[in-house]
């Protein structure tokens, strides 16, 4: 087959990789000429550096004779006269905190692939083609997208809804073996052309390969990302707060406790500063703003929100609540600038926002270190002259007064040896329990630690 894929971030950038795997021909299209020029240099690292999902870069150059990825319409339009299928992956960020959906990606591209429809064939317009709702939309989406068409003078076509599940850091995995694949549409032939597109998974016995109506689709995405959501903020606003208030509590062992049981599962339990990324937070916000407009009750979904926001006000407002740090004039460590491990994505990060705290209190220097995120945050931030990134852990906090930990990197675990080997005693900031395993040894040497899932650890004979 030959698929289009419009936006070029990791939803339409690993979907074209596995899709040339499985044999078909992609086109990948995108504004971004540097991120083109990047994912098209037959350079893993540099692919990688653009796009940080492990097995990516070995994808796309194996398969580099049916995947291209271009920034020139002409060829979208010259692909679409023999095209079956068109994937719009586009972003839908938030609009402020209304939870209202910014469409305007969709529409622009929605917009250009009308007028690529209207000229194909010499204008006859003979070949079907099938457009595929990648992005998270609204329920409705669907039945919109039909009429803009229509409108625009399109014929011959079909519209589906096929949401994406994807970890960040695990797109390829998780595209290679899905665990579901959720297919939207409203007639046996547009299913049809879906079975052939996943074909090497419609009849495999370890996915679940799901048919519905295109709204429940799009419903189905929503609400999935909302359960992930509310499990997180439980974790945070529950039973994290529990450990925190009660001594001899450890977190770790509650958490198998309650994950023990098969009807909790064990998904969920990462005591962290908050959900971040692009999507939980985001379309949680979205299914409420969708069911306002229908009155409904939304009380649960808000709530779950704001739990979220107060995780990690009240993880900063310890510092000074519980260990009388004074933030003025100090050198502020912050370790991990991804919102989480195996991706370099900054978006509703804790760094981000524990940046924008700090930064109100009159602090001195804030040194930044992260393996994969620290060129995205340079762009964020690159007008703030307090910040300096280093090259690793151990030099981000050889003089710092504040040691924060944001981000779950596997070598973070290390950070307390490498504290302890300083002259200084900073206070230590853990949220994400990376230094669990030597809590006991640093508060016995005097260290002051503030821990998500933990009371305050008081530095013995701490001055």
């Amino acid at each position: 087959m030959n698929i289009l894929y419009i936006g070029a971030g990791f939803v339409g950038s690993c979907g074209a990789a596995v899709a040339a795997n499985n044999g078909h021909k992609t086109l990948i299209y995108d504004t971004d000429q540097k991120r083109i020029a990047l994912l098209s240099s037959g350079d893993r690292d540099v692919i990688e550096s653009c796009l940080a999902e492990p097995g990516l870069g070995d994808l796309l150059i194996r398969n580099k004779e049916r995947v291209k990825f271009t920034s020139d319409y002409n060829e979208v339009e010259n692909f679409l006269s023999d095209g079956d299928a068109v994937f719009i992956c586009v972003p839908t960020p938030e609009m402020g905190e209304t939870g209202e959906s910014d469409l305007k990606y969709f529409y622009d591209a929605l917009e250009n692939i009308s007028q690529a429809l209207i000229k194909r064939n010499s204008k006859r317009q003979e070949k079907y083609a099938l457009i595929i709702n990648k992005s998270t939309l609204p329920i409705d989406m669907a039945d919109r997208t039909k009429l803009l068409l229509e409108k625009a003078g399109v014929k011959n076509f079909g519209v589906v809804s096929n949401p994406e599940f994807l970890v960040m850091g695990k797109a390829i995995h998780d595209s290679i073996k899905p665990d579901r694949i959720v297919v939207g549409a409203w007639n046996e032939k547009d299913f049809a052309i879906m079975r052939r597109v996943y074909l090497m998974f419609y009849n495999s016995p370890s996915v679940k390969y799901i048919e519905v109506s295109p709204p429940e689709a799009a419903a189905g995405k929503l609400l999935a990302n909302y359960y992930l959501f509310n499990k997180l903020a439980n974790c945070f606003d529950v039973m994290g707060r529990t450990c925190e208030a009660f001594a001899g509590l450890k977190f770790e062992n509650l958490r198998e406790i309650l994950a023990s049981d098969s009807r909790i599962g064990n998904w969920g339990f990462f005591d962290s500063l908050s959900a971040g990324g692009s999507c939980l937070v985001k379309d949680s916000r979205s299914l409420m703003r969708q069911l306002q407009s229908k009155n409904k009750t939304t009380a649960l979904i808000n709530e779950t929100y704001l739990a979220n926001k107060r995780q990690l006000d009240n993880f900063m407002n310890r510092a000074e609540a519980e260990a009388g740090f004074d933030w003025q004039q100090k050198k502020v460590a912050i370790l991990g600038l991804a919102f989480k491990r195996d991706t370099n994505d900054i978006r509703d990060s804790a760094a981000v926002k524990i940046m924008d705290l700090i930064l109100s209190k009159n602090i001195k220097e804030i040194i930044a270190y992260d393996p994969a995120a620290m060129e995205n945050f340079k762009r964020s931030f690159s007008s703030i002259e307090k910040i300096r990134y280093s090259a690793n852990e151990a030099e981000a906090i050889k003089d710092a007064d504040a040691v924060i930990i944001a981000t779950d990197w596997p070598q973070f675990r290390e950070v307390g040896a490498l504290i302890m080997q300083s002259d200084k005693k900073p206070i230590i900031m853990d949220g994400r329990r990376m230094l669990r395993h030597k809590y006991d040894e640093l508060q016995n040497k005097g260290y002051n630690i503030i821990a998500v899932g933990s009371p305050f650890l008081k530095g013995k004979n701490y001055v």
